[in-house]
């Protein structure tokens, strides 16, 4: 009887010190659990800090996977500079740009194109009051020999009287952003020449907008130009002639400035001598609307 409560006695104290064991095991990886959370939130926090800095100008869309037509708006200036990180005007204008562009893209084009047809809005019937009209902005165009000049050509404010007889009275100036608005272009353009063909006071520019990065690369550019030279033995006697020049780089603000979001169209503009915006065509012209281009224009030619 004396053994037997001996050995219950050990027993006993064998289960006590196992359980002592087990309990401290268990404190263990409590207290090795409570640091693994303690340094993942510390590395969380950082990390967050840390894409907070860099990429907190760009907005999650950008994050995910973008179908290859978006990457035809991503122009040579799309990113921001290192050196502008600690600029809050520039990361805050550079979101919104992102924002607009993610939401304007090709297949946006695309649908909105098979609704009209590239007609976004009719053109004007009447000339523009020259107190209403806005000003066109200034940008930079290539010719096919490498030379570079400002459009549109205006009369300026301190322009001596030699200066201005050699600025048009009216300008046509046709955009183009993608291939398939070309034919677009020519149907506002041939009839313009035709009707003011031996006008000296008339010029017509036909722009073609790249904004790829690799074509305006400098060597790829002057190879480019290079190819769209055109030999001049068939060169017309017309005075008026079309002026085919292209404008390289970056066009978001210059296009935002003109109110201009489908890429898909073609847009028409004629010009004062002052580089105002005196009428305004989009697309396929139509016979009313070529109509009101030619009689706009010749307003213009009568304006002092």
């Amino acid at each position: 009887m004396l053994v037997s409560n001996v050995m219950v006695g050990i027993a006993a104290k064998l289960l006590l010190l196992i359980s002592e064991k087990e309990d401290g095991r268990e404190r263990q990886i409590e207290e090795m659990e409570a640091v693994k959370m303690v340094g993942l939130k510390r590395l969380i926090r950082r990390r967050s800090s840390l894409r907070n800095y860099v990429v907190g100008s760009v907005p999650e869309k950008l994050h995910c996977s973008l179908p290859s037509q978006h990457l035809a708006r991503l122009t040579p200036k799309r990113f921001l500079d290192l050196h502008q990180f600690g600029n809050k005007q520039a990361i805050e204008k550079e979101r919104a740009r992102l924002g607009d562009e993610m939401n304007r893209g090709y297949f946006a084009d695309m649908a909105e194109f098979k609704q009209h047809g590239g007609k976004i809005a009719v053109a004007n019937k009447v000339v523009i009051p020259a107190m209403e009209a806005m000003k066109f902005p200034d940008f930079e165009v290539s010719f096919s020999d490498g030379k570079a000049m400002k459009l549109p050509i205006h009369v300026s404010d301190w322009a001596v009287d030699a200066d201005k007889s050699s600025v048009p009275k009216a300008s046509l100036v046709c955009l183009s952003f993608r291939a398939s608005s070309q034919e677009m272009i020519n149907s506002w353009s041939e009839p313009f020449v035709e009707a003011f063909r031996k006008s000296k006071d008339v010029h017509l520019y036909q722009v073609s907008f790249i904004d790829s990065w690799l074509l305006c690369r400098s060597p790829i550019k002057r190879f480019l130009l290079w190819t769209m030279k055109k030999p001049n033995h068939h060169e017309s006697k017309d005075t008026l002639q079309k002026q085919m020049v292209y404008s390289f780089g970056d066009h978001y603000y210059f296009r935002k400035e003109l109110k201009i979001l489908n890429l898909l169209t073609g847009y028409i503009f004629l010009l004062d001598n002052f580089g105002r915006v005196r009428w305004q065509g989009f697309g396929l012209a139509t016979e009313d609307e070529l109509s009101s281009l030619l009689s706009c224009t010749s307003l213009l030619l009568d304006e002092k």
